[in-house]
């Protein structure tokens, strides 16, 4: 498949979904470049095409997370007003995550932290928090449970036939947990 085909088949569904992100078209119209750039220089490396799709968009993430890391770099350096509004009005899916997992009770909330976030075996999660195995290895599959809710409740994400999390984040003022 070449890369021209690649674009006529996915280049709308990528900007829609960069736009949905970056909310601004012109800043999507250059991570949509961006975006094609690397799947032209780098085609030729996935092995099987029915994962095309989900690997499109995986750059894509990838060029949204550079763009803003960028952001975030010229805010250090820009006027400190000007920069805050900007961000002020970006409403990501980590703005939900941090109001979700703030209202997680710390029974859940410090297991799934130390097992997810810290990377730590639920074995050495269950020894550092004095408990026993099965109670753990509960509390982190409850606090995923929650969290899940949570974007559902939140930002109207759904769960699919396979059981993941599929949406688009809801606007700011629409948001029940980050307003």
């Amino acid at each position: 498949m070449t890369t021209k085909e690649v674009w006529k088949l996915y280049s709308d569904d990528v900007k829609r979904f960069i736009v949905s992100k970056v909310h601004e078209t012109t800043i999507a119209d250059d991570i949509l470049q961006d975006t094609f750039i690397k799947v032209h220089t780098k085609l030729h490396t996935l092995n099987d095409l029915t994962k095309l799709k989900s690997w499109i968009f995986t750059i894509a993430r990838n060029s949204i997370m550079d763009h803003f890391k960028k952001a975030n770099k010229t805010f250090e350096f820009a006027d400190f007003e000007s920069e805050t509004t900007v961000l002020e009005n970006v409403h990501t899916e980590q703005d939900c995550l941090r109001g979700i997992l703030q209202s997680l009770p710390k029974k859940y909330r410090n297991p799934l932290f130390l097992s997810d976030i810290k990377g730590l075996k639920q074995a050495e999660v269950a020894n550092q928090l004095n408990q026993n195995l099965p109670t753990t290895k509960s509390q982190i599959q409850r606090a995923r449970k929650l969290i899940a809710q949570g974007f559902m409740d939140c930002c109207g994400f759904v769960l699919n036939e396979q059981g993941h999390l599929v949406g688009e984040i809801q606007e700011k003022e629409d948001c029940k947990v980050c307003i």
